[in-house]
C-alpha cells in the first residue's frame, strides 16, 4: 500500500511522460449550536457604533452608523378624530421619476430586501445573494475562471496541480483497501480542469479509473456545461436508461446541486479545491458593548454602506460556538471575527458521510489556522475593488478557518481523524511536483518549459519569483505558502499521505 512519499513516487513514474494537451494557462442531520446563557448574550450585546471599513465612492454619509440611522419614522395623530393612525409600518417611496434606473437586476433585488425588511441585512445574505442568486448571482450565468475570468486557480496554472490531486486520490483508495466502486466528489469543480487532469495523469492505472463514480457538486447551469465539455463528456443509452460518460476514463459522470444529494452507501473520495472561500461569512466587530454583527444597510441616496446592527443576531450563537474553541490569549488580539455556518454545517456532512462510507476528504484553500479576522475581499478581472461596488460583478471570498473545519469535523464524528493543515507547497512536494516537472521538461518546447517553470513557482512558490525576466506586472506570485492542506480520513484507513 502507498503509505510513504516513496510509493506516491512509484505513482509518478507512470504518469503520462507528456504535457497534457487539454491544460490551460446521504443525507445527514444537521447540527445546531447549542443555546447561549444568558451570561453568554451579555458579552454579545451589540452596540451601533462605527465600522472601520471604507465606503465605496457613491456612498454620500460614510459608515457611521449611529442610532438614527436605524430608526423608523415616527407616526401622526389623528387632531380632529378619536382614533390614531400609525403610518410608521408605511412605506413612502421616492418621487417618481421617468428616467430609467442605472442599477442591475441584482442590486435592485438587494435593495428591495433592505426595504422590505426595513433594516440592514448580514454580510453572510449579502455575500449569497450576490454569488449564487438564481437569476443574476456572480458564479450562475458566466464563466469566472482563467485569464479570461476574474481570477486564476491552481488546476488553471498548471496541469501538474490536477495531477497531484490523482496521486494522492489513488493512494487513498489503495489505503481504503482498493474497492471496486467508489464514489469521486469534487466541490464546486469550477472548469473542470483539476478533474480532468486527475483522469489523464491518473488514465494508466485502470482499476481505479474504472473504480470511480464522478459526482460534481455544481450550482451555476453556465459552469455545468464547461464542466461537461472539459470532461469530454458523452451522453450514452442503454436500454430505457440515458448516462453521461467522461471519455477521459469511461467513468460516469453526475450533477448535483448539493452534497447532500449526492447518493452514499460507497467509499468516497472528497475534494475541496477553493471551496470553503466562497462560502457565505457572518462578520463580527467588538464594540463599547460586546460583540456586534457587521451588517448591509442603505444610505439616504440609496448607496449600500455598513452598519453595526443595533441589536443581538440570531447568528451570534455560532460566534459563540467559535470562541469556545479559541483560547482568551486569541480572542484578547481581535477586533473582528469572522464565522462561517455554512462551512461548520458541511464540514459535518463530509465527516458524517466519511464515517459511515468510509473514505476521505481534501481541502486545499487560502486560510488559517486559527480566527480569522475581517479577510473579505471582492476581485473584478484580475483586480481588488470594494466589497460593495457594483454587487455581482465582482468575486467576493475570505480566508478559511481551519481550526474551524477540524473542530466541525471531530465534534461531529469520533470515527474521523483530521491532519494538517499543512501548507500547499509542503503537500505538493511531498507527493513529488519536483520529480514531475523535471520529467515534463524532457519532453517540451522552449515555450512550454516557460510556461511548466513559471506554474511551478506559482504552486509551490512564495512571493515573486526571482528568475523573471519579462514585464513586472506579469510576475509569477507563488500561492505555495498562502494555501494550505487539510485532509478528514475514516479512522480504519490510517493516516493518510503525506501527512504521516
Amino acid at each position: 500500500m502507498f503509505r510513504s512519499p516513496a510509493a506516491a513516487a512509484a505513482l509518478l513514474r507512470r504518469l503520462a511522460p507528456r504535457i497534457s494537451g487539454g491544460a490551460g494557462p446521504s443525507s445527514t442531520h444537521r447540527r445546531f449550536p447549542p443555546p447561549v446563557s444568558a451570561s453568554v448574550l451579555a458579552r454579545f450585546s451589540s452596540t451601533p457604533t462605527s465600522s472601520p471599513s471604507p465606503p465605496p465612492p457613491a456612498a454620500a454619509r460614510g459608515d457611521e452608523a449611529e442610532d438614527g440611522d436605524l430608526r423608523e419614522e415616527s407616526g401622526d395623530s389623528g387632531a380632529r378624530l378619536s382614533i390614531t393612525v400609525d403610518r410608521s409600518g408605511l412605506y413612502n417611496p421616492p418621487e417618481h421619476s421617468h428616467e430609467p434606473s442605472s442599477d442591475s437586476e441584482l442590486v435592485k433585488h438587494l435593495k428591495s430586501i433592505i426595504k422590505f425588511r426595513s433594516g440592514p441585512i448580514s454580510v453572510a445574505e449579502y455575500m449569497e445573494e450576490v454569488l449564487t442568486n438564481p437569476q443574476s448571482g456572480f458564479y450562475i450565468n458566466r464563466d469566472v475562471f482563467g485569464t479570461s475570468g476574474d481570477f486564476v486557480t491552481s488546476p488553471e496554472v498548471s496541469q501538474m496541480f490536477g495531477e497531484m490531486i490523482g496521486v494522492w486520490a489513488m493512494c487513498l483508495w489503495e489505503q481504503m483497501g482498493q474497492p471496486e466502486k467508489v464514489n469521486l466528489i469534487e466541490l464546486g469543480p469550477g472548469r473542470g480542469t483539476l478533474l480532468a487532469d486527475l483522469l489523464r495523469g491518473s488514465a494508466k492505472f485502470v482499476n481505479f479509473t474504472k473504480a470511480i463514480d464522478i459526482n460534481l457538486v455544481e450550482c451555476s447551469p453556465t459552469l455545468q456545461k464547461v464542466q461537461y465539455n472539459t470532461l469530454k463528456c458523452e451522453d450514452e443509452t442503454i436500454g430505457v436508461e440515458t448516462r453521461t460518460v467522461s471519455k477521459l476514463c469511461g467513468a460516469p459522470v453526475h450533477w448535483h446541486a448539493s452534497l447532500e444529494q449526492v447518493p452514499s452507501g460507497l467509499p468516497t473520495i472528497i475534494i475541496a479545491h477553493e471551496f470553503y472561500d466562497a462560502l457565505p461569512i457572518h462578520q463580527f466587530q467588538k464594540a463599547s458593548r460586546g460583540w456586534c454583527e457587521k451588517m448591509v444597510d442603505l444610505t439616504e441616496d440609496s448607496s449600500f454602506r455598513f452598519v453595526l446592527s443595533p441589536q443581538p443576531t440570531a447568528s451570534l450563537l455560532y460566534l459563540s460556538k467559535r470562541c469556545g474553541w479559541a483560547s482568551s490569549e486569541e480572542l484578547d488580539k481581535v477586533e473582528h471575527i469572522e464565522v462561517c455556518p455554512k462551512a461548520m454545517e458541511i464540514t459535518e456532512q463530509i465527516a458524517d458521510r466519511i464515517s459511515s462510507d468510509g473514505g476521505g476528504a481534501l481541502i486545499i484553500d487560502y486560510g488559517k489556522d486559527g480566527i480569522v479576522s475581517d479577510s473579505l475581499q471582492a476581485i473584478r478581472k484580475h483586480k481588488f475593488v470594494h466589497i460593495l461596488d457594483d454587487p455581482g460583478s465582482a468575486d467576493l471570498s475570505a480566508y478559511v478557518d481551519f481550526a474551524s473545519i477540524r473542530h466541525s469535523a471531530k465534534e461531529a464524528s469520533d470515527d474521523i481523524s483530521v491532519h494538517g493543515p499543512m501548507t500547499q507547497s509542503q503537500f505538493l512536494g511531498s507527493l513529488g511536483i519536483n520529480f514531475r516537472v523535471e520529467a515534463l521538461l524532457q519532453n517540451c518546447t522552449e515555450e512550454q518549459a516557460e510556461s511548466l517553470r513559471t506554474g511551478y513557482w506559482r504552486l509551490v512558490g512564495d512571493g515573486e519569483a526571482p528568475f523573471w525576466e519579462g514585464p513586472d506586472d506579469q510576475t509569477p506570485i507563488g500561492m505555495g505558502t498562502r494555501y494550505l492542506a487539510m485532509a478528514i480520513v475514516n479512522k480504519k484507513q490510517g493516516t493518510p499521505v503525506p501527512f504521516e
